[in-house]
């Protein structure tokens, strides 16, 4: 009993801070939530263990162990006990494993989600919100339909709404919403938003196109400046807008058009070597991302990912592809973590 009040109480401390988080107080902060959840949640204690780190011992950011990705894919990961309102899931292929990622709380997701965007684009309801997500909205358990679910909600346009394949119905509501000069947000799959570049018919430059990468074996992969180059010119617009996130993360970084991307509040990212994956690199340099995202609280905020990329100075950062299977090492770990844990 003693410890279940201990552990709601720092919760509960740990959520009010991380609503109102800021630069100056996100390190002090992210350590705080390391020693949480290297207390409570039992698989990340268990890595810990693994690699003889004692808790107390770590004083930067740097320095925090983060655990896998792949392990989502055969955990249900939770620092603590609690019900879950939803489980998002990633897709996958046929005969693959799939990443899960237990939700407690369907309302701070959609509270952490729209502060993130709005601190770049300002207040959502101001913006018409389509949505071109087809094969996320063919399957179940997507974040990426959920996250734009709430932005048409939030909506105060009655236009915003959803599309599959119905090319011609979006087209005619980017038409009035360009002659209405409503401010307007397409959000979309990046095969999707090929697909309507190609076939033409949209004139509305002040448009914002967010492609939320995924080809999703629909279309060859291209790189993101020959997407974007592609996109551009059918769409007819200036700038392509993308969105960062993935299944394992409740927070979300954008790129207003240069492929650099900012990162939410309660999101920070930094490189590691791909063949040391517990040596941080410098800015500047390409290496394997590791994230810290404090909207995790109750689940793990500190993930080892498979994406390639460079980060800057001032903390924004560049995706510049994924990590090759035989370039991951660390992999013994998981095998001890799995073999006892079973």
């Amino acid at each position: 009993m003693k410890q279940e009040m201990l552990f709601q109480s720092a919760r509960s401390h740990l959520h009010e801070l991380i609503q109102k988080v800021d630069p100056d107080s996100f390190e002090m902060l992210a350590l705080q939530v390391f020693r949480f959840q290297a207390r409570f949640n039992p698989l990340y204690a268990r890595y810990l263990d693994l690699l003889h780190i004692e808790p107390t011992n770590i004083q930067r950011l740097e320095d925090i162990p983060c655990l896998p990705i792949q392990l989502f894919k055969q955990y249900q990961i939770k620092t603590g006990e609690w019900p879950s309102e939803a489980t998002f899931s990633s897709s996958g292929t046929t005969g693959t494993e799939t990443s899960t990622h237990a939700v407690r709380s369907l309302e701070d997701y959609t509270q952490n989600t729209r502060r993130g965007f709005e601190t770049f684009y300002g207040p959502l309801q101001e913006y018409c919100v389509l949505a071109l997500l087809p094969a996320y909205l063919e399957r179940s358990g997507s974040s990426l339909v959920y996250m734009a679910e709430q932005f048409v909600q939030i909506s105060r346009y009655p236009q915003s709404g959803f599309y599959l394949y119905n090319h011609d119905d979006l087209r005619k509501t980017l038409a009035e919403c360009a002659q209405q000069k409503i401010p307007t947000l397409l959000i979309g799959v990046s095969f999707a938003l090929w697909d309507l570049a190609e076939e033409g018919g949209v004139d509305f430059p002040e448009l914002i196109v967010m492609e939320t990468g995924g080809m999703k074996g629909r279309r060859r992969e291209l790189t993101r400046t020959e997407l974007h180059e592609i996109l551009t010119k059918g769409l007819k617009v200036k700038h392509i807008h993308s969105e960062y996130g993935m299944t394992e993360l409740l927070s979300q970084a954008y790129s207003q058009g240069e492929g650099i991307f900012q990162a939410a509040p309660t999101l920070r990212v930094w490189t590691r070597e791909v063949t040391d994956p517990f040596q941080p690199m410098a800015a500047g340099r390409t290496g394997a991302l590791n994230i810290i995202d404090l909207a995790n609280l109750d689940t793990i905020s500190f993930i080892a990912t498979d994406d390639l990329g460079k980060i800057f100075a001032d903390g924004s950062f560049e995706v510049l592809g994924r990590l090759d299977a035989e370039d991951i090492r660390g992999c013994n770990l998981l095998v001890e973590m799995r073999d006892g844990e079973r």
